[in-house]
């Protein structure tokens, strides 16, 4: 599929930034990227933090939060069960056990009265205690955190929260990033903000905080000296090109791009309103369109739909095939007697559709009407309930 020829100039001024840096870049003292990103920092979930600390990707982001809260063994994290692996493998990677929350089937995120749930289970049948809750905002929408904040804070947790797909969206008129004692984006180049290859970072207001994720980020470096090491930490920082261009990238990002995505969003809403499940905004909530991931009636008219997409030659993904309990890797771990019925339930169904800032109102058209004459046929009419009204059937 073509995309808009603005997509080319920005990639053009991105360009420019790359040269304009790339004599510096050679130099190692420039390889901290805090003098190019973390102090010309435009997006607004920074003005909301007091720091931003930037690393070598969404992956170590996490590990580091993790690894700046002092998580270990015999400690419990909660996160959605429908999300990508990433928080689970940092999770125990610190020794820590993860525990999966169902999610809300409309949302695709964590459900909060689930995760009331499994704080209890985990407190009354094992020996875990829990520590922390990482709601994950996916596919662009923000988590529900009027309820999740206050949950946490009367089970005494920290609560990290992952935007990697949501910057640019916001919660009842607060940018997502900008949530709970830690946040964490990506700048993997398949999210709404990213750079030409891995980067990330984290946001708080915390200050001694901040301070232990710089060390954290570089060998567990003391402030003062090069060659002191106070702590074990990681080599995890953003190289100069990737903020350079993330600089120059974030100019483009807010309102221009933001408003091309709701545009599309509503395209999309108007051409597959009745046929699907489309997705919910909840009021006070604005997407950030990281996809625009709907729900067919089983995997089999899946399969159907994204054939037909592929013959037009349009692309599709789902994400995610499998909820994070059915991975071999976590297949061992305590799990609720009722397990996961809405994450299974959304994984069958679930279908991501091209979105971006630049896709053409012909092109949403297109992958409209493909997917309409499959479901309906050539010559049907829309009739019935709305596709958005059908409920799980769990």
């Amino acid at each position: 599929m073509r995309h808009h020829p603005a997509r080319y100039s920005a990639l053009s001024e991105c360009g420019r930034a790359v040269k304009e840096v790339q004599p510096a870049a050679l130099k190692p003292a420039m390889l901290n990227p805090k003098t190019v990103l973390e102090r010309s920092w435009r997006q607004p979930a920074c003005h909301a933090r007091r720091h931003c600390i930037t690393c070598a990707s969404g992956s170590d982001a996490l590990l580091l939060s993790l690894m700046a809260l002092n998580i270990g063994p015999e400690d419990a994290i909660f996160l959605p069960d429908f999300t990508y692996i990433a928080a689970a493998s940092a999770i125990q990677r610190t020794g820590a056990i993860p525990v999966f929350v169902d999610i809300d089937p409309v949302t695709f995120n964590m459900d909060p009265q689930d995760l009331e749930c499994q704080i209890e289970r985990i407190r009354k049948t094992t020996r875990f205690h829990p520590k922390a809750v990482i709601p994950t905002d996916l596919f662009g929408l923000p988590a529900d955190y009027s309820r999740i904040l206050p949950l946490a804070a009367r089970h005494g947790l920290h609560v990290v929260s992952d935007a990697a797909q949501s910057m640019g969206a916001s919660f009842k008129g607060q940018p997502a990033g900008s949530f709970g004692t830690l946040a964490i984006t990506s700048f993997f180049p398949a999210k709404p903000l990213g750079c030409y290859g891995d980067g990330g970072a984290i946001f708080t207001d915390d200050d001694r905080l901040a301070a232990r994720l710089c060390r954290l980020r570089s060998h567990g470096r003391a402030a003062h000296s090069k060659y002191l090491h106070v702590q074990a930490g990681l080599n995890s920082r953003l190289d100069t090109l990737q903020a350079a261009i993330l600089r120059c990238k974030l100019r483009a990002y807010a309102p221009a791009e933001q408003r091309a995505l709701q545009q599309a969003a509503r395209r999309y809403a108007a051409g597959l309103k009745g046929v699907v499940q489309i997705p919910a905004v909840m009021p006070g909530q604005i997407s950030a369109w990281a996809q625009y991931t709907i729900l067919l009636y089983d995997a089999d008219q899946r399969r159907q739909v994204q054939q037909a997409l592929a013959q037009n030659g349009i692309p599709s993904m789902v994400y995610y095939p499998a909820g994070l309990h059915e991975q071999p890797l976590f297949r061992d771990l305590p799990r609720p007697p009722q397990g996961y019925p809405r994450s299974e339930w959304v994984s069958q169904r679930c279908l991501s559709l091209p979105m971006d800032p630049y896709i053409r109102e012909a092109e949403i058209d297109l992958i409209c009407r493909v997917i309409t004459e499959t479901i309906l046929g050539k010559d049907s009419e829309r009739e019935g309930e709305d596709a958005h009204d059908r409920k799980p059937g769990v």
